[in-house]
C-alpha cells in the first residue's frame, strides 16, 4: 500500500479490528449496489470513501428533482442523468482510487446471479418489495451475504441475511412477520436524514463483513422509528417450509 493510501485511510487502519490487513481487503474486495437512490447514497459514499476497491452500481432511472430532498450522491445539475452516472462522478471525485462500473438497468434473474458472483456482498437500497424479493432469491441461489435496508415515513428496519449459515433465515422468511414494507416513499412520503441514518449502517454492516469483524445484524433485524427516536431489536427465526431457502444446504459452526 502507498504512502497517499496509508495517509487516505489512517483513521480505519489505526482500529485494530481493521488495521492494514482489513484495508486490504477493503481495497481488494467488490460490493454490488442495487438501487442509488435515498439509501443507495450513503452506502456508495461511505464505502467509496472507506476505500473498497469496485462498486458495481445499478439503477435503471434518471434524477428526478423530487430525489433530491433525500438523494445525497446526486445534485441539481444533474437532474435528468441516469443515477449511476450521476453517482458515479460523486464517487470518483470522493476516492479517484477506487473502480466504479455503471449499469443503467433493471437487471433480470440470470444477468442478476451473475453479477453477485463475481461481488463479495450484496447492498439492497430498492424500494419496492417485487425488487427486494428477486434480489434476496438470487443472493441465496448465490450464497453471498445481503445487507437489507427499508425506510418509509419516519421508520426503517435493517438486516443482514446469510441463511447458508446455520439456521439463519432469508428475507423472505422474514417478510411475513413484518408488514408496511411493500409501501413507497413516493406514496407515503419519507424524511430525509432517516435515509441516511439507515444507509449508513448497510454501509457499515457491509465493512464489518468485507473485514470480517465484529458481529453483524444477520439473524436478528433492527426496528428505528424517528419520531421518537427509539431502536428494538428483533432475532428473526428461520421459516423451516420457506420457499426459498428451506432447502439450502448450511453450513453449520
Amino acid at each position: 500500500m502507498q504512502d497517499e493510501q496509508l495517509l487516505r485511510y489512517s483513521r480505519q487502519i489505526m482500529l485494530p479490528q481493521i488495521d492494514l490487513e482489513g484495508q486490504t481487503k477493503l481495497n481488494a474486495a467488490c460490493v454490488l449496489i442495487l438501487g442509488l437512490g435515498g439509501l443507495g447514497s450513503p452506502v456508495s459514499m461511505y464505502l467509496a470513501a472507506s476505500g473498497v476497491g469496485k462498486l458495481v452500481l445499478c439503477d435503471p432511472d434518471v434524477v428526478d428533482l423530487t430525489n433530491l430532498q433525500r438523494q445525497i450522491v446526486h445534485d441539481t445539475p444533474k437532474v435528468g442523468m441516469a443515477k449511476v452516472d450521476s453517482a458515479a462522478e460523486t464517487l470518483q471525485r470522493l476516492n479517484p482510487e477506487i473502480v466504479v462500473e455503471t449499469i443503467p438497468a433493471k437487471l433480470d434473474e440470470a444477468t442478476l446471479r451473475q453479477r453477485m458472483q463475481q461481488a463479495d456482498v450484496i447492498v439492497d437500497c430498492t424500494d419496492n418489495l417485487e425488487a427486494r424479493l428477486l434480489i434476496n432469491r438470487v443472493a441465496v441461489l448465490a450464497r453471498k451475504p445481503l445487507v437489507s435496508a427499508a425506510a418509509i415515513r419516519w421508520e426503517g428496519q435493517i438486516s443482514v441475511f446469510q441463511p447458508y449459515l446455520g439456521d439463519n433465515p432469508c428475507y423472505h422468511c422474514f417478510y411475513g412477520k413484518v408488514g408496511g414494507i411493500a409501501q413507497t416513499c413516493s406514496e407515503n412520503g419519507v424524511v430525509g436524514p432517516l435515509l441516511g441514518i439507515l444507509g449508513s449502517m448497510q454501509a457499515l454492516e457491509t465493512l464489518k463483513l468485507l473485514v470480517g469483524t465484529g458481529e453483524t445484524l444477520t439473524g436478528r433485524v433492527l426496528l428505528f422509528d424517528g419520531q421518537c427516536m427509539e431502536w428494538m431489536a428483533l432475532k428473526l427465526p428461520r421459516d423451516p417450509n420457506c420457499p426459498v431457502c428451506a432447502t439450502v444446504n448450511r453450513i453449520h459452526p
